[in-house]
């Protein structure tokens, strides 16, 4: 497999004219946040709230953001948050919105546990097919932590693109095994909203003001829109969700649309549209 074109070497076409593309997507992890990094907080209520309400209120705040601007987005969840609230998940789907994968209980792959990533891949397929009908074909994984027998896995499964890695700003082929590749949707940590908002007593960190990440976030953006890249914003809804963050991502999204010839879309329409220019894998 060739090395992917740098984006000064490559300008994507992509949809509607537009010289760039920007995915809204959103890490409905709930709960799993908090149990997959320590299962000990099954025991604490107050940790485990943070969670929850990403789920009772931070999800209904940012679909109704979403249906006011008139924007599609991609939602990866866990099996575990769809099975615990399933009337979100469904709410998700109902407009319109992707569903992807996002584990089982958010543990992260450890290349040395197979069995392990087996399972959580498996559990996670399984609650989403029972719960919302959902046969996702786009992943992303905890905290961006994979393995070369995780992207096997994946394409095993029928997944056609993953966004866990941060090797371009634009869209790019990895190997998967026996010759196959799965398309890959570049983020980074600096266009995730975790880094800058979200806090517990046991990892601490600094909570910046929306003004600090809205600089480091519409710097980015003027930078990849100028190159011709994805502008792949990460979200949680627990941390997104807050009051304050809604109103972020609504000015956020007034900045983007302040520049011409811009498209959203969801991962899969992302993959899709790439795919269409780049050919099929190897």
């Amino acid at each position: 497999m060739s090395p992917a074109a740098s984006p000064t070497e490559t300008r994507i076409a992509w949809p509607n004219g537009a010289r760039c593309a920007v995915m809204l997507s959103f890490d409905f992890d709930a709960e799993t946040l908090w149990i997959g990094r320590d299962p000990a907080n099954l025991k604490r209520p107050g940790t485990l709230s943070q969670g929850t309400y990403g789920a009772r209120v931070g999800v209904p705040k940012i679909l109704e953001l979403l249906a006011d601007q008139g924007l599609p987005a991609t939602f990866f969840v866990p099996g575990w948050t769809a099975e615990t609230h399933t009337a979100r998940v469904e709410a998700i789907v109902r407009a319109g919105h992707e569903v992807g994968h996002h584990g089982y209980l958010h543990k992260w792959p450890d290349p040395d546990r197979p069995a392990e990533e087996i399972e959580e891949i498996e559990k996670g397929l399984e609650a989403l097919r029972r719960t919302v009908g959902v046969k996702p074909t786009g992943y992303r994984s905890p905290a961006g932590e994979t393995s070369e027998n995780l992207f096997r896995l994946l394409v095993e499964r029928g997944f056609v693109y993953d966004s866990s890695l941060m090797a371009d700003i634009n869209p790019y082929r990895i190997p998967a095994g026996d010759g196959r590749t799965l398309i890959e949707l570049p983020w980074h940590w600096s266009l995730d909203d975790a880094p800058y908002f979200l806090f517990s007593i046991k990892t601490p960190r600094p909570i910046f003001t929306n003004d600090h990440v809205f600089q480091v976030w519409t710097e980015e953006f003027r930078e990849i829109y100028r190159w011709g890249g994805l502008f792949d914003l990460v979200m949680h809804p627990q941390v997104t969700g807050r009051p304050s963050r809604v109103a972020l991502l609504r000015r956020m999204i007034g900045f983007i649309r302040s520049f011409p010839d811009v498209w959203f879309g969801t991962g899969s329409q992302v993959a899709s549209a790439w795919a269409a220019q780049a050919g099929p894998g190897v």
